[in-house]
This record gives structure tokens, sequence and C-alpha cells, in this order.
């Protein structure tokens, strides 16, 4: 189990303000959000193959959009 990570409750309060982040951003700007927000959290990260391994993960687990989801 991660020792870092957000109990339930922070996780939907982040959730939804980083949803809410990437509404303001616009659709023309949400992947260089998506890029920037990405860089801030590996540098609080710290640790680069930490950062390596988590773009991995989020890629595996990427599901493919649905117009029925």
């Amino acid at each position: 189990m991660n020792p870092h990570a957000l109990a339930p409750e922070s996780r939907d309060r982040v959730y939804a303000a980083c949803a809410r982040a990437i509404s303001e951003a616009g659709s023309e700007r949400e992947s260089l959000f998506l890029a920037r927000l990405a860089l801030l959290l590996f540098e609080q990260v710290g640790e680069e193959s930490r950062c390596m391994k988590a773009l991995d993960d989020a890629l595996k687990a990427l599901p493919i959009p649905s117009l029925s989801a």
C-alpha cells in the first residue's frame, strides 16, 4: 500500500478540482495543462524512475473512450 495515498474523501475533492481545472483550461489548452500539472507533480515526487513508472502505468491503464460510458 502506498503510504502517500490520498484518503478517499480527499481523492474525491482533488479529482473534482482537477476536472474543474481541465474544463477551465479549455479543450485548446487541455493537453498543455495536463503536461504542466504532471511536471509540477513529478517535481514533488523528485525521483525520475518513479515518475517514469507512473507514466508507463497510466498509459497501460488508459481506457478506450466510449460514448456509452
